[in-house]
């Protein structure tokens, strides 16, 4: 090839790199567009929320919503509440999520592939297809209006036994015959050979499962009833119904803000690990 046509070909991949990455900025923008209008509306007075045409900017500052929400709202009791089923909820999922992974993936048993095909099937099933009878399950044993009844009914997950087997694949089984040799038993080369070995995909599980317990609105709003038990999904839903909430929109976008920080530091925290867990499961070793 010639030089001329080497630098037009140079010069037509630049216009290319640049035409992608404005489009990728463009796309971005558009999708923070409603988190920099939710952010914007949390600083400003009610009668500024909704306006045509949409004031992008306040007028005025008021900051005291980020005061006010606290003391007009049990916005103090639902994060602590939230946060404790978030966490709780993800160490569960990501200990019985891996250690049933490892028995599906390294340990050999009769019906161990049907017993694993029907336990991954449960996924397809739609939670509202059992919540009545959960729901009874609960009544019965007196938990419901407390927090233990979803940390009980979320503490075991089928996606988090499929991630991790996925993943446990892909590391060599000469690990672990290595590991039998020196005398370690199942649990030991669970402990300290796996799970060492697998902490972007325990990163990318545990992202996964406290942003939607974090999230989840329905399974909260179905078995907790008093507002000092609400995550805050359900406060700021009932506090939005509320005839006096319902009129304070801005402290209604306070509290969206304050609900989706926590979330957006944890990813950002985990980002690099949840990427490379995604990425390596389900890649044979």
């Amino acid at each position: 090839m010639s030089r001329a046509g080497r630098k037009r070909r140079s010069i037509g991949s630049r216009i290319g790199l640049v035409a992608l990455y404005g489009g990728l900025a463009a796309a971005a923008v558009f999708l923070l567009l409603p988190f920099f209008w939710m952010i914007s509306s949390s600083l400003k007075p009610d009668n500024q929320v909704f306006t045509v045409p949409v004031r992008w900017f306040p007028e005025v500052f008021k900051w005291s919503n980020y005061v006010d929400i606290w003391t007009k709202s049990g916005m103090a009791d639902w994060l602590k509440n939230t946060m404790i089923l978030s966490v709780v909820v993800t160490a569960l999922q990501v200990f019985t999520g891996s250690f049933a992974a490892y028995g599906f993936s390294r340990i050999r048993f009769p019906g161990r592939d049907v017993l694993f095909l029907g336990y991954i099937a449960t996924i397809a099933v739609p939670w509202q297809a059992y919540m009545i009878p959960q729901y009874k399950m609960m009544a019965a044993a007196g938990l419901v209006d407390t927090l233990w009844s979803i940390i009980l009914l979320q503490a075991f997950g089928a996606f988090g036994v499929f991630l991790m087997k996925q993943f446990y694949e892909t590391i060599p089984e000469e690990l672990s015959e290595s590991g039998r040799l020196d005398g370690l038993s199942e649990y030991g080369i669970y402990r300290r050979i796996m799970l060492p070995l697998s902490v972007p995909a325990i990163a990318s599980l545990s992202l996964l499962m406290f942003v939607t317990t974090w999230n989840d609105f329905l399974g909260p709003r179905l078995y907790l009833r008093t507002p000092a038990h609400f995550t805050i999904q359900v406060g700021l839903k009932v506090f939005q119904a509320d005839p006096q909430g319902s009129s304070m929109y801005g402290l209604m976008f306070t509290g969206s803000v304050l609900s989706v920080v926590p979330i957006a530091l944890i990813f950002m925290a985990g980002q690099r690990y949840f990427i490379e867990g995604i990425a390596t499961t389900g890649m044979k070793g």
